[in-house]
């Protein structure tokens, strides 16, 4: 089965069926295996009936009991033999299966992340989910006819060879059996295929819609639309529904004909057979023979079905994988070097400069202006952002993200320990996550000496950098406080944690990876003022010389940075210091004063957590204030 860490190499993406035929090719040696072992746990199934003809011809003759014996220990050896082909069959089949589930996860997983910001403008997230979630599971299905299904094609044809050397008549009527099937099978299979199709494309829009509604329920309660989506949903459900009853239906005959006509085919050939017999034409033997043939055709007869309708299935399932996989990020070739050194990020749209090695703050009206400003810095969005003398869209992407981080405030944190957390993806750039590596060592912070010894809770103790990272964010309070410091497991999105030490561990995290250029949005606005204002202090340390640009209307952030920009309308209307704007720009000096309102009413209240913290730092805050008098 594919390894974790194993590259699950290039699928084929002209169609859903190349896509299943790579999946096979994918495993060569596996697929081989499940072929010859289903093949041969039909094939020796068929060999029952063969022994009991002879046991019933040569055995049941007075006088001959020694002869009845031999056959009947041939028949409970071939069972035996057939058992333990049986378990390897499926033993390999599941792992058939499990491979193509798990390479089919990878290489959806890694064209998601190549794809990076432009997934969410080229495919809705109810088409991830639902490829996550059950198409996956479909395609690892549709696998079966690599075992089960080849084998029925070689038993079909084995019985078709013994049953020549009792009738031509009954062989005839099995060669001709499987096709009818097959014809009476094959439109309902062709219309299950449509109204699968149809189905999955009507879950993936309700799966994105459920996620539309989650994420803005708040928002939507807050204006009364709440009922109104509701009602939305429910006859969109409703809908939904009455599509899966349309494909059950399709389903339901196509099983069962599975069932029946290998039923009716096994009558038909016994009744022929037993005629046969009491004419004389076949012996006793030879009829039982017949009878365990036939019987042993229901099995291929019904996997025939069951494999076109599994294949059908997993040929949609596929289809929509494949159209995920065809979708390539749209991005000018890469024709330019980054600057050697650092370099001035500009933004001609909104006016924005960048200066390298300062601390600079963006001030805006709204989050979403700023925000926007980020994505072109960041190269999130198209744009005609230059880095120094070159178009940022011109440098290879991987030197941008090795070079230059966004760390949103509400990036994903996954489930896993504290410590793997914040230092697990420093060595892959990812948006938000903080994982983007550089050549720099993180300076120990000028108030190093402040830091509180190790806890006990931290066996081993972090090396240097995580704890000048977790120093820089005022987050050694949440070490000390969870049970068993870095090593504690934190839930996913560390909902066991309170908003602000979310934030505080994203900036730790961002921190960590000491980028050359940080883009960070909003990194304090969970954080009560005390716990702020230690951050801001130390963040200026954490990055001193290195380019920083955060968005932030807090006067406490504001009051640290080398240089403010002030946009209006998404335009920069003033640059400079913030004492200089809050003196000579009036527009300013109301938004941050109408900021400064907001933390005095709320602020306390936002994160309980971080006041505690608050508390614990406010002795080495007061020394950190002594030290510099």
């Amino acid at each position: 089965m594919i390894d974790a860490y194993e590259d699950p190499g290039t699928p084929d993406t002209r169609g859903g069926w190349y896509y299943l035929w790579w999946l096979v090719r994918a495993q060569p040696g596996r697929s081989l295996a499940g072929a010859l072992l289903g093949s041969g746990w039909l094939t020796l199934m068929a060999g029952t009936p063969y022994l009991m003809a002879r046991a019933v011809d040569d055995g049941l003759v007075p006088g001959r009991t020694a002869v009845l014996a031999g056959w009947t220990a041939a028949i409970f050896l071939l069972g035996a033999v057939n058992a333990w082909v049986s378990i390897m069959r499926h033993r390999t089949m599941t792992r058939v299966r499990m491979d193509a589930y798990f390479r089919t996860v990878k290489v959806v997983v890694g064209h998601a992340v190549r794809l990076g910001a432009e997934l969410p403008r080229r495919a809705g997230a109810g088409e991830v989910v639902t490829i996550g979630v059950g198409d996956v599971h479909t395609i690892a299905q549709a696998l079966t006819v690599v075992g089960p299904g080849v084998g029925a094609v070689v038993v079909y044809a084995v019985v078709a060879g013994l049953l020549t050397t009792v009738s031509p008549l009954l062989t005839a009527v099995v060669l001709l059996g499987v096709p009818v099937v097959a014809l009476l099978a094959g439109p309902l299979t062709r219309r299950l295929q449509g109204r699968e199709t149809e189905y999955r494309e009507r879950q993936g829009i309700l799966t994105a819609r459920i996620g539309d509604l989650a994420g803005g329920l708040r928002v939507l309660n807050g204006l009364g639309g709440k009922s109104l989506f509701a009602d939305a949903f429910r006859r969109d459900s409703r809908h939904l529904r009455d599509q899966g009853y349309r494909v059950a239906a399709v389903a339901s005959w196509v099983q069962a004909l599975g069932m029946g006509l290998p039923t009716v085919y096994l009558a038909v050939v016994t009744w022929i057979a037993a005629r046969m017999t009491a004419q004389g034409e076949i012996t006793v033997g030879q009829l039982v023979s017949v009878y365990g043939y036939v019987a042993v055709l229901v099995g291929p007869v019904a996997f025939f079905l069951d494999m076109g309708y599994q294949l059908s299935r997993g040929v949609v399932a596929a289809r929509r994988v494949v159209r995920l996989l065809r979708l390539e990020p749209e991005q000018p070739a890469a024709t330019e070097r980054a600057p050697e050194e650092p370099a001035v990020l500009h933004d001609p749209e909104s006016g924005v400069r960048v200066r390298p090695g300062l601390l600079t703050a963006l001030v805006g009206a709204s989050a979403t202006e700023t925000t926007t400003v980020i994505d072109r810095l960041g190269r999130y969005t198209p744009s005609n952002v230059t880095w120094g003398p070159v178009r940022l869209d011109a440098v290879p992407l991987p030197e941008t993200r090795s070079r230059i981080l966004v760390a949103e405030n509400e990036a994903h944190l996954f489930a896993d320990t504290l410590r793997n957390v914040i230092t697990a993806g420093a060595d892959a750039p990812h948006r938000g996550a903080g994982n983007c590596a550089t050549s720099h060592e993180p300076p120990a912070p000028a108030d190093a000496h402040l830091t509180p010894p190790p806890d006990a809770h931290l066996t081993p103790p972090p090396d240097a950098q995580l704890t000048a990272a977790l120093h820089a964010a005022a987050a050694e309070d949440i070490v000390r406080t969870l049970p068993h410091g870095l090593d504690s497991p934190l839930t996913a999105q560390a909902r066991n944690l309170s908003g602000g030490q979310r934030q505080r561990i994203r900036l730790a995290r961002a921190l960590l990876t000491d980028p050359e250029v940080l883009l960070a949005v909003e990194p304090t606005s969970a954080l009560d003022a005390h716990t702020e204002s230690l951050v801001a202090r130390r963040l200026r340390t954490a990055r001193a010389g290195r380019t920083t640009l955060l968005t932030t209307t807090s006067p406490l952030m504001l009051a640290h940075a080398d240089e403010v920009i002030h946009l209006v309308d998404g335009k920069v209307a003033a640059t400079g210091t913030h004492e200089e704007l809050l003196a000579h720009n009036p527009g300013y000096r109301a938004l941050v004063a109408r900021d400064t309102e907001d933390t005095e009413d709320t602020g306390d209240a936002e994160d309980t957590d971080d006041t505690e913290g608050a508390e614990h730092e406010a002795p080495a805050q007061a020394a950190e204030e002594e030290v510099t008098r």
